[in-house]
């Protein structure tokens, strides 16, 4: 029988969250009118998510001795993360902090901390760990870069799909993406990774050209409010967004690859995970907050079937 579950390696945060009407410009100050302070990290999103999305989830990283350590692992232990690949190290645990406008959107600055503590052995070990459990492996780029392309490779090598969300966009070694079966970028990180100014469905197929010419089997690029756009050597595929009102766009981006991921690892096609996806990530506006937004397996699928019924579908 197949493994449905999913690894994921990488970041884990303290999220501090200050909400003002609008962000101030620099040397400003502005009045907020509330705060939160949560379970955050792109990692421990998404590891959220997948959870959330029915898939057995371990999340392989670090947290540090501190205050914080117990409240991001009680959180993950709630949303039914196993924490058994998570490993506490000397130091604080990382923190974010994000400003969120009025208008939902947002800017934050990440503080790494423990998150750096992650190294090539330990993800090894958490691949070996869950051997026969896993199939897909899920990345992201803010865990330390070496650790995450190491990761890939590693991942490859057992033979799991590799999923890489490359956010924060840095540069990584060509060499990397041949490893690499499905990239998830958004606008702003596929323009920065391939310098192709993506605005439009047009310009995202030229961007994600440079994955595939790159060895990467699937280039999936979100795009906001304007949807994704999936290609692959022999199929390119529009997915228009579905309409919600948005609060705030923090965590939108790992609803959907964690929901995409789940769906992947439970042996759905691509298009069903990607609608599901899109779904997970249009809902995850429609809250605050980074894990707290993240929606459950129902109320995407009852957002799925509300807008086929719109259709007429």
């Amino acid at each position: 029988m197949r493994p449905d579950g999913v690894l994921v390696v990488g970041s884990i945060t303290a999220d501090v969250t200050a909400y003002s009407r609008r962000l101030p410009r620099p040397g400003e100050t502005v009045l907020g009118y509330d705060c939160s302070l949560v379970l955050g990290g792109k990692g421990a999103n998404q590891a959220v998510a997948a959870a959330r999305a029915g898939s057995p989830t371990w999340l392989a990283g670090c947290v540090g001795r501190d205050p914080f350590r117990d409240i991001v692992l009680s959180e993950l232990q709630a949303y039914g993360v196993a924490l058994s690949q998570v490993r506490t190290v000397e130091g604080r645990t990382g923190i974010a902090h994000i400003r969120v406008d009025a208008s939902g959107e947002n800017d934050i600055v990440i503080t790494p901390l423990a998150n750096a503590s992650l190294d090539t052995d330990a993800v090894d070990e958490s691949i070996r760990a869950v051997e026969g459990e896993v199939s897909l492996l899920l990345l992201q780029l803010e865990v330390p870069v070496p650790v995450s392309c190491h990761a890939a490779k590693a991942g490859a090598a057992a033979g799991l799909t590799v999923v890489l969300d490359p956010a924060p966009a840095q540069e990584l070694p060509d060499d990397v993406w041949q490893h690499v079966d499905i990239a998830t970028p958004n606008e702003n990180e596929a323009s920065e990774l391939t310098g192709v100014r993506v605005t439009d469905v047009t310009s995202a197929e030229r961007a994600a050209s440079w994955f595939l010419d790159r060895g990467v089997g699937h280039a999936l690029i979100t795009l906001g409010s304007a949807g994704a756009l999936s290609v692959t050597a022999t199929r390119t595929r529009y997915f228009p967004a579905y309409q919600v009102k948005p609060v705030d766009t923090t965590a939108a981006g790992d609803a959907f690859t964690g929901f995409f991921a789940a769906a992947l690892a439970a042996g759905l096609d691509d298009g069903t995970a990607i609608q599901r996806g899109m779904a997970a990530g249009a809902l995850a506006t429609t809250r605050t907050g980074a894990s707290p937004s993240l929606p459950d397996a129902a109320a995407v699928e009852t957002l799925i079937r509300t807008n086929r019924a719109g259709d007429g579908g």
